[in-house]
């Protein structure tokens, strides 16, 4: 299947953090991501979610991720944010609740093809007892 998306990725940088270590963070979870800097705000953009995919199965958080993607989507794509710490560390931490004092990683997924559900179950899954399941086989 052909998937068409844009992310689009914006981190605060505030003036006690050194830019660079925001980017790190940033390239560390979406190493395709093309980065700009800008007053305040690290702003990238992608057209895979693939690697951070990989994440995902890697930290065998494909549940969470799914939920989270589901909570904040929509007909044009869907929406989530990430601790920046974690994210500098490799790992895939989402944020939830009250935003870090630093401010968390924003990212928003919009999706052209196929469709929004078709890509949250490319990225994440639906699993039975942790293991992914064809999201065809779940359709009810």
């Amino acid at each position: 299947m052909i998937y068409s998306i844009d992310v689009r990725i914006e981190a605060p940088v505030h003036d006690t953090e050194v830019t660079d270590r925001v980017a790190d963070a940033v390239g560390t979870v979406f190493p395709d991501a093309e980065l700009d800097h800008q007053p305040g705000l690290l702003v990238g953009e992608t057209h895979t979610l693939d690697p951070f995919s990989d994440r995902l199965y890697e930290q065998e958080i494909l549940d969470t991720a799914r939920r989270q993607f589901q909570e904040h989507a929509d007909d044009e794509g869907f929406a989530f944010a990430l601790k920046k710490q974690a994210a500098f560390e490799g790992v895939i931490n989402f944020a939830v609740g009250n935003p870090d004092e630093l401010g968390d990683i924003e990212v928003t997924v919009t999706v052209r093809e196929p469709d929004v559900q078709a890509m949250i179950d490319a990225v994440a899954p639906p699993t039975e007892e942790g293991t992914p399941v064809d999201p065809e086989s779940t359709a009810e």
